[in-house]
């Protein structure tokens, strides 16, 4: 069955930062090649997030800045002095994360807006089938293949804050999530592992078996 075809995708080097968009992915047993490879931590003992990743409840304009000084001035802005730290991978929960059109329909007749896929940070968001009618809680343990890649839903992603954040630095719209933990369980996207490393390029389809 053909569940969609990948329409955009997108790396983040550094986890909480500006994105990277890509014609083609790599895939690693990791995720997607140089997919949040370094981080940033609070280094501020006695403050309630000390020892954690820098996010944007420190500075909601972090999705905005690439790696280097201005990162550290971010942290600053908030009070808190910043740690980064390289050499792993920094992933919330799993190595890949998948986001389908047809999910995010409602949010946005809700919002009154196209609301922006990169505001969930996926690495791939899809153009979904006619024939595709599964939400995320149908999803888990099904095998995915797109380009040469397998993967295996291992779960769906329950959000945070950031999607609220406005991709261009405006004001923050608590409308979005709100509406995800009031009409979706607080629901947006999948989790997958990779069972087969490969490649995917922009306009696979994505199929499940």
């Amino acid at each position: 069955m053909i569940l969609g075809t990948v329409q955009s995708i997108w790396r983040y080097p550094v986890k909480s930062l500006h994105f990277e968009a890509l014609d083609e992915a790599e895939i690693e047993s990791a995720g997607v090649r140089d997919d949040r490879t370094a981080a940033y931590f609070v280094d501020s003992p006695g403050r309630p997030r000390y020892g954690k990743e820098l996010r944007g409840k420190e500075n909601p304009t972090l999705h905005l800045l690439a790696d280097g000084p201005d990162v550290q001035a971010a942290a600053q802005s908030a009070g808190v002095d910043v740690e980064r730290r390289a050499g792993d991978r920094f992933f919330d929960a799993a190595p890949i994360s998948i986001l389908f059109d047809r999910w995010l329909a409602a949010l946005s007749e809700h919002v009154g807006y196209a609301v922006e896929p990169l505001r969930f940070r996926p690495n791939f968001f899809a153009l979904a089938s006619p024939e595709f009618s599964d939400d995320e809680q149908a999803l888990p343990g099904r095998i995915l293949n797109a380009g040469t890649v397998t993967l295996r839903v291992r779960k769906p992603i329950e959000r945070c804050a950031v999607p609220t954040y406005d991709l261009h630095g405006g004001p923050s719209d608590p409308r979005i999530l709100r509406f995800i933990a009031q009409q979706r369980e607080n629901i947006m996207g999948i989790y997958c592992d990779v069972v087969e490393t490969g490649a995917i390029r922009i306009g696979d389809a994505i199929s499940s078996s």
